[in-house]
């Protein structure tokens, strides 16, 4: 069974009246990827800020490995690797010799950093750039030497906040990529990102907040089960369907709702599994769809489902 590496209980912060993070609780264990999503606005950034012991807290408690984070625990502070969203690096420094001003901040040194800037260098698949300027990086590259320059100290937790932004599909997958083998180390992650679709790959946990509160503690298939159609099905018609198909429709097993614009029918479905035998109802009724096709929820409608679809700011 994994150990708890990070334990936040009841956290608070406010910046003046308005109350940032309200009485926030969760746990990360050692070798898992927390998703951490929310509007913005919602409290992402304050949390990890109060975590990293860059913000102190007006109430609660942050624990990692057992030790309280903050009150100049600097040692403790040490077992956290930052990836800020904004780039922390120099243009006018090889990747190399970024790594070597950040892993001297850490008090590394010799050859534990050559070591070290080896290994991470090796991690993000830029050992035949490593003395190349930034300047001739592009944004995808430079978003992975952030992350090598996180992980120089062999942090236990790893927090990433919108690591991807900008990066092509290729850098994205690379990034995925050393993630996922930082994870299987045994690394404990926490993700923010507003790409759902990067969330649902890499979380096993995810936490979703909003006006500084929980709203989801959950394993994405916990998640999956809060909305009330797992699937949908979409149906266009020749011509438009009776109000006798569709109280058939309504009957027939897995059906949870069923929407009508015009020829087109969107029924939501418990399952994918059972579209097929519903379509071969509706051709046993003398139904003959024109085109159909099938999908399932995804971790953007359960965002959606609980933070609402209005804008923010």
């Amino acid at each position: 069974m994994a150990s708890v590496l990070l334990t936040v209980t009841n956290l608070v912060k406010s910046y003046g009246e308005r109350r940032a993070v309200d009485g926030i609780s969760f746990r990360v264990n050692s070798g898992q990827t927390l998703g951490l999503i929310g509007p913005n606005g919602a409290g992402k950034s304050t949390t990890v800020s109060l975590i990293c012991g860059l913000l102190r807290p007006d109430g609660g408690q942050i624990l990692l490995d057992g030790q309280p984070i903050g009150g100049g625990n600097s040692a403790v502070k040490h077992k956290i690797g930052l990836v800020p969203q904004d780039l922390a690096l120099y243009e006018d420094l090889s990747a190399r010799e970024n790594l070597k001003l950040f892993g001297a901040l850490y008090g590394l040194s010799g050859a534990r950093l050559k070591t070290r800037c080896d290994d991470v260098l090796a991690l993000v698949n830029l050992t035949d750039r490593a003395f190349d300027k930034l300047s001739a990086f592009s944004g995808g590259m430079k978003r992975r030497l952030n992350i090598a320059a996180a992980l120089l100290h062999d942090p236990q937790l790893l927090i990433l906040d919108e690591p991807t932004v900008g990066v092509d599909p290729q850098s994205r997958n690379a990034i995925f990529n050393s993630l996922e083998l930082l994870k299987s180390q045994g690394r404990a992650l926490i993700y923010t990102s507003h790409y759902m679709e990067e969330v649902e790959r890499l979380a096993d946990h995810i936490v979703v907040i909003d006006h500084g509160k929980i709203l989801a503690d959950e394993t994405p298939a916990a998640l999956y089960q809060r909305l009330p159609a797992q699937a949908a099905l979409r149906i266009d018609l020749a011509q438009a369907a009776s109000a006798a198909l569709l109280d058939g429709i309504r009957r027939q097993p897995g059906v949870t709702t069923v929407a009508v614009t015009d020829c087109c029918l969107q029924i939501g479905l418990h399952a994918t599994e059972q579209a097929l035998p519903l379509l071969a109802w509706m051709q046993t009724q003398g139904c003959q769809p024109l085109h159909f096709a099938t999908a399932k929820a995804n971790l953007e409608d359960i965002f959606l489902d609980l933070t609402g679809r209005s804008l923010r700011d």
